[in-house]
């Protein structure tokens, strides 16, 4: 498969690009990377360096990129944080030109909004461009359960809510929905769960709940799902695999103590998940 991917990237730690392009590189695919912006690290630690890539110039690479005749072979297109407004109009006109000359090629968004315990974290710019400009364009979405409901306007404290709100999100444009920490009042505390909704048909996946997070891993996720998905058209198997895969890699990252994902160490389980959780249809 190959995989145009539109997304921020961080010289020191692994986010956005810097989180998706190896894990994909490592489980078979190639990745052409398209950067959004060029930090020396994510803005978690408070202080960083480097630009924002200005949405022309964006334009400008994958314009190149076209001049090389590759559109007719991209096989997906993924994208994650947004900094600004003006990187949704880069993106979209990249997806509607490729798709032009490839109507087969998956478009497939991260809608980064926020999380259940910090809120919305983005400009408030941001969720209205996702939800009237980039969403309708997608064929597969993957907020985390926070976001679907900040997308769709509806509950999703249950697992029936969460349902109704993936269908919301569909008919907004997407017919495939990966909802990442799922939450509801029947799941053990110590577990967590992944959705998957692909048409009519839904899947659900339980992991152990590590204690601890690590900026990137949302990233790493959705690169997964999107190059096994692009892959198989099989939204039970790229659960699987991505479920598993993820898992491990946070299982190594918090017996390491590491401050950031082991990408490197963890490059094994991305090559060749373990396939240790079972997917229960719903």
């Amino acid at each position: 498969m190959n995989i145009l991917s539109i997304q921020s990237h961080v010289a020191f730690g692994h986010v956005g690009n810097s989180a998706a392009v190896f894990p994909l590189q490592r489980a078979g695919h190639e990745v052409w990377p398209v950067h959004t912006v060029n930090f020396s690290n994510h803005t978690g630690y408070g202080d960083w360096g480097g630009p924002l890539i200005p949405a022309e110039q964006v334009t400008e690479i994958v314009d190149g990129i076209e001049r090389r005749g590759a559109f007719p072979r991209i096989d997906a297109i993924l994208s994650g944080y947004q900094g600004g407004p003006d990187i949704a109009g880069a993106i979209v006109d990249a997806v509607e030109r490729i798709k032009e000359v490839n109507p087969d090629a998956l478009y497939a968004c991260d809608p980064v909004m926020g999380n259940a315990k910090s809120g919305c974290f983005v400009s408030e710019a941001i969720p209205p461009l996702l939800r009237e400009k980039v969403v309708p364009v997608a064929d597969i979405i993957t907020p985390n359960q926070f976001e679907l409901g900040y997308l769709t306007g509806a509950e999703t404290g249950t697992l029936e809510q969460t349902l109704a709100a993936a269908e919301k999100a569909q008919a907004m444009g997407p017919s495939v929905v990966l909802v990442t920490s799922v939450s509801r009042p029947e799941t053990p505390e110590d577990t967590l769960e992944m959705l998957a909704v692909d048409g009519p048909d839904a899947y659900l996946v339980a992991t152990p709940r590590l204690p601890f997070k690590r900026n990137g891993s949302g990233d790493v996720t959705a690169a997964l799902f999107t190059g096994h998905y692009a892959r198989t058209r099989d939204a039970r198997s790229a659960l699987a695999a991505t479920a598993s895969s993820v898992w491990d890699l946070l299982d190594l990252t918090h017996r390491e103590g590491a401050a950031e994902l082991e990408l490197i160490k963890a490059q094994d389980f991305f090559a060749h998940p373990r396939l240790q959780f079972a997917v229960t249809k719903v």
